[in-house]
């Protein structure tokens, strides 16, 4: 089996969530995001796309439904041994195949969660699956409870995570040398993306941000490319993947000259970054963290021009997107603990004057300060 974890580890992971579904009073749960399977099971597959569903019961003991054309590749990926393969076919309602397989596992009457919150359930599919368990049992929503056992990283997934942190830097170090007047964004992106699978690395869970000219105010990926002129601002949000795990990085680099603005909104972005490294910390909340940085970007007199998030937990994601929770933003009461893997990342977008900045890394937190996991520095990078 192609598994990238030892078994014990995944003997571990199951364990603490049969104490979680002890807890909840939970007689099976039933997983649809392919993150929570993944690293119960090592299961590696997009086939979430499709109906699927790991059914795992209070004893720990676990049943995956999913298609035909996934069942060698759980097989082979992952440590479950027990797999039904629902029928595609016209007028399928896979529903229908977990609801008898629930039934068959004896669990008619029983309470069962389900992880509702995923992308690997619409809502069309959970519709159907609602409608198939209504008189079933005792139905709640399960959503959340693999994921945050996922938030505290084991130190092989630490060692996942600072992996993919070094494949970040080898990006950012292979863009270096193209971002230029004249530089091609196709080729800037080629060269960051061909370094990650060089090194070893997997496609992350969402595309990498590239942008430059009035684009650099964009935080999404967008289609099109651009040759950079003179002056010019490129902002960048990338992120190596190594085993799905994730570690990213968010830079705006110059060409040629630095305006008086660019100084000024990069000066504010590194304040803010340093601000929310210190609150980072056992003690403090995630809320607490957004607040350094609103703070700080206050007394720079840029609210107007800041997000109102300023990063979250990052792991093992799928498509389609690499962002996990919590995230940081106001009121949010989830305690920063050690051993988490945390983006955080500083965007201030000036319309007014069409001027992009921004700045971001991953962090390990531990018993006091958080580490960086980037070994670049955080100085403006104008070439």
């Amino acid at each position: 089996m192609a598994l990238h974890f030892e078994r014990s580890e995944f003997d571990a992971r199951r364990d603490r969530l049969m104490i979680e579904m002890a807890d909840r009073k939970l007689d099976a749960i039933l997983l649809f995001a392919q993150e929570s399977m993944y690293w119960l099971t090592g299961y590696d597959t997009f086939g979430f796309c499709f109906f699927q569903s790991l059914v795992v019961k209070a004893d720990g003991s676990m049943v995956l439904m999913t298609r035909s054309a996934d069942l060698r590749q759980a097989r082979h990926t992952s440590i479950i041994d027990n797999i039904v393969v629902w029928l595609d076919r016209e007028g399928a309602n896979p529903a229908v195949d977990l609801r008898n397989l629930l039934n068959d596992l004896g669990l008619l009457g029983a309470r069962i969660g389900v992880e509702y919150d995923t992308h690997g359930l619409t809502a069309f599919n959970g519709r159907r699956l609602d409608e198939q368990l209504q008189t079933f049992g005792q139905i709640v929503d399960a959503s959340g409870i693999v994921g945050r056992l996922r938030q505290f990283k084991s130190p092989a997934e630490i060692a996942k995570a600072e992996r993919a942190a070094a494949l970040s830097d080898e990006a950012l170090d292979a863009a270096l040398p193209l971002i230029r007047q004249g530089g091609d964004e196709g080729a800037i992106l080629a060269a960051m993306q061909g370094a990650v699978f060089t090194g070893g690395g997997d496609y992350p869970a969402n595309e990498f941000i590239i942008g430059s000219g009035a684009d650099a105010l964009l935080c999404r990926y967008k289609a099109g490319r651009r040759k950079l002129n003179k002056n010019d601002q490129l902002t960048l949000e990338w992120s190596g993947a190594f085993h799905h795990y994730h570690a990213p990085m968010m830079k705006t680099v110059l060409t040629g000259k630095a305006s008086r603005r660019h100084q000024e909104l990069f000066d504010a972005a590194r304040d803010a970054l340093l601000a929310v490294e210190k609150a980072m910390t056992p003690g403090n909340t995630f809320g607490d963290v957004f607040d350094a940085h609103a703070r700080t970007l206050e007394a720079h007199g840029l609210t107007k021009h800041r997000l109102n998030a300023c990063g979250y937990s990052v792991g093992a994601r799928f498509t389609p997107s690499w962002m996990d929770m919590p995230m940081f933003y106001q009121g949010n009461q989830e305690p920063i603990a050690p051993n988490m893997t945390l983006f955080a990342h500083m965007i201030i977008m000036d319309s007014e004057t069409e001027t992009a900045m921004s700045l971001g890394r991953t962090y390990l937190t531990t018993e006091s300060q958080p580490r960086p996991l980037s070994r670049h520095d955080l100085d403006l990078i104008v070439k």
